[in-house]
């Protein structure tokens, strides 16, 4: 039996049991935890197994697919961008991308692509995992693509598309690919272990995500933004397997890490911009985010979310507070920094359940570590 492994403070003690288990209970194979507290970390655990037949143990630099848990990095850089000046939410995406203009889209801004607003959730065509891997040919499907929905207050989580929407002003701004630039401005500059676009040296570290059941569509028209959104999304719950997947740029789902990596650069959210000495953005620039722009029911999650710029915040489904964003990954993972108490918390995980922003595991660990943050 696998033991929980690394150190916590005292006071967030109780996750190690925690953690402890959820492994033997079976509701985790492999995961891991990252507690921030006030920019200390308080706690660096990990246990369990990288594979489903529990041979090979889980280290602490093991790494995962955390899917949209991804999507917190594209918005730092976004947010990033835009506070040196380069980028504004509220000008229309095609006056960094031309030919996104097509088919009506000339309107649609910036901030729309953040929060899920634009109509694009999904592609017109069925796409491969090569078609996926394919960045032009991706992002020009998307900018020729007449919009699903043309009301820009309603969102319809886009799940895959948006890394390839928000990446591609990105590299039109900054001539470089958001991975590549994610990398030298974030990533080596914390010295953390976040890859968009795995090199293959650091394959022997990864831990193949377990896939959850099959999504149940059976209640869904067939031509419901959600159907036409999600139709892939059981072929796409095993292209981790590949390494044709894990060494793409895929920025809104295949982000390969752990929760100590994603933990230590998102506690920027909670440090109102800083990271261990670096400022990433203006406590201005950060208090955008607690902003709500829109929210009600997601035609694609089908429950109630409310969301400031990229990150998830406080709705009647997500009830958390009023200083505190998230974003969480399908199968499970889950990233929550709350500003007010100084916490960010961090859970990355192999064994998927059913859940495209996260399930009850990691809002369970949240909720002990804000008590325990409050104690």
């Amino acid at each position: 039996m696998s033991q929980v492994q690394g150190t916590t403070t005292e006071k967030f003690a109780g996750l190690v049991d925690h953690l402890q288990n959820s492994l033997d209970s079976g509701a985790d194979v492999g995961a891991s935890i990252a507690v921030f507290h006030h920019e200390e970390l308080v706690a660096d655990l990990w246990g369990g197994y990288r594979d489903e037949a529990k041979t090979v143990l889980w280290d602490r630099d093991t790494l995962v697919n955390v899917w949209s848990t991804t999507k917190t990095m594209t918005f730092l850089v976004a947010l990033m961008l835009f506070d040196r000046g380069e980028l504004d939410f509220n000008t229309p995406v095609a006056a960094y991308w031309p030919e996104f203009a097509a088919n009506g889209k000339e309107d649609i801004e910036v901030r729309h692509l953040m929060n899920h607003c634009s109509g694009l959730s999904g592609w017109q065509e069925p796409m491969s995992i090569e078609d996926l891997a394919d960045w032009e040919l991706a992002t020009s499907r998307l900018a020729a693509q007449e919009p699903w929905w043309r009301d820009r207050t309603l969102t319809g989580y886009h799940a895959v598309t948006q890394g390839y929407l928000i990446g591609e002003v990105v590299r039109r701004i900054t001539d470089t690919t958001i991975g590549r630039f994610f990398k030298s401005e974030v990533a080596d500059v914390l010295g953390v272990d976040f890859f968009i676009g795995l090199p293959e040296s650091e394959e022997h570290r990864v831990s193949v995500v377990i896939p959850p059941p099959p999504e149940d569509f059976s209640n869904d028209a067939p031509d419901s933004i959600r159907a036409r959104t999600l139709r892939q999304i059981d072929e796409f719950a095993v292209a981790p397997r590949s390494r044709l997947w894990r060494s793409a740029e895929i920025p809104a789902a295949n982000g390969h890490g752990n929760a100590l990596s994603v933990a230590t650069v998102q506690q920027v959210m909670a440090n109102k911009g800083h990271v261990n000495g670096h400022r990433f953005f203006s406590e201005k620039t950060g208090d955008m985010v607690f902003e709500r722009q829109v929210g009600g029911v997601d035609q694609v999650l089908g429950v109630d979310m409310s969301f400031g710029l990229g990150y998830g915040l406080a709705s009647s489904y997500v009830p958390i507070g009023p200083r505190t964003c998230f974003w969480g990954g399908f199968g499970g993972s889950l990233i929550m920094m709350d500003q007010d108490l100084g916490l960010t918390v961090s859970y990355m995980m192999n064994k998927m359940d059913v859940g495209l922003i996260g399930d009850t595991r990691g809002s369970e660990i949240s909720l002990l570590a804000a008590v325990a943050a409050m104690s």
